[in-house]
């Protein structure tokens, strides 16, 4: 879409700040506050990496801060709507999936969606508001923007799923992502393993490292979870799994595999 390369040259600011905006968007009313998982990272440890993006959008007219909560100025608003707009406009150009596919794929994400975030667990929910902010007006029924709007929605309940179970495991977001990481082997080295995580300090990760190697969940010369680490992080992931997918219509996970291929097909149609 060219809407977001006008806007940034308009405006004068760079794509991060444009991001950052219109994600604030999705806040609504409430704004945004300076805590893990809303303006700050859940899983990062580096302070105000937020602040470059703030103060230039703050700068643009787009942002201001109230008694340490962010909130869009009129002018940020209407640049957020603005671009819902955009996006409506192009997904209706998109036909990545015949007609009568892409309708039931997008009604039955949507079902799955509206069960998941509707759902008495997990009790505290950071990411799935956001889902609805990004939807504004219910899309058209069976289009593409029904599609991307529950896909969208599943992303933040996961979210939220996530980090309830990581959370009642008893580590921190930085320490889950550290793990992670080794538990999928995605790091042959400390140097490796700090490229990955940009979002971490260095001596962070060096230091979760020893205290995840302490708890018995890292080798102690090898970049590679224990069988007492694996499990640790495996049991993460089936109670987020737990938490995501219970509330889904029974019809709808009985399509799991269908839903599936239309997806890769989807994939595959944009990319």
């Amino acid at each position: 879409m060219t809407f977001p390369l006008q806007k940034t040259d308009e405006l004068g600011i760079d794509r991060p700040t444009f991001l950052w905006t219109i994600n604030l968007s999705y806040r609504g009313d409430r704004g945004a506050a300076v805590e893990p998982g809303d303006l700050t990272s859940a899983y990062g440890t580096i302070p105000g990496r937020w602040l470059p993006m703030a103060a230039a959008a703050r700068g643009a007219g787009l942002a201001e801060e109230r008694d340490g909560r962010w909130y869009l100025t009129e002018k940020g608003r209407g640049l957020a709507a603005a671009m819902h707009e955009a996006a409506r406009a192009h997904y209706a150009t998109l036909t990545p999936l015949p007609k009568d596919e892409l309708a039931e794929l997008a009604r039955i994400l949507d079902r799955a969606f509206i069960a998941a975030a509707k759902a008495p667990e997990p009790a505290t929910r950071q990411h799935t508001p956001f889902a609805f902010g990004y939807r504004g007006d219910d899309p058209p029924a069976g289009s593409f923007a029904q599609l991307d709007a529950a896909v969208y929605g599943l992303w933040q309940v996961r979210d939220d799923c996530h980090m309830a179970a990581w959370r009642a495991s008893g580590r921190s977001g930085p320490e889950v992502e550290v793990l992670t990481r080794l538990w999928r082997d995605e790091a042959a080295d400390d140097a490796a393993l700090a490229d990955l995580l940009t979002h971490q300090r260095p001596e962070d990760v060096t230091a979760t490292v020893k205290r995840l190697r302490k708890d018995g969940l890292v080798e102690p010369a090898a970049l590679k979870t224990t069988a007492g680490g694996a499990t640790v992080r495996q049991k993460i992931e089936d109670e987020t799994d737990r938490l995501f997918f219970t509330p889904w219509p029974e019809d709808v996970g009985a399509k799991g595999s269908w839903i599936a291929e239309k997806l890769i097909r989807v994939n595959t149609a944009l990319g």
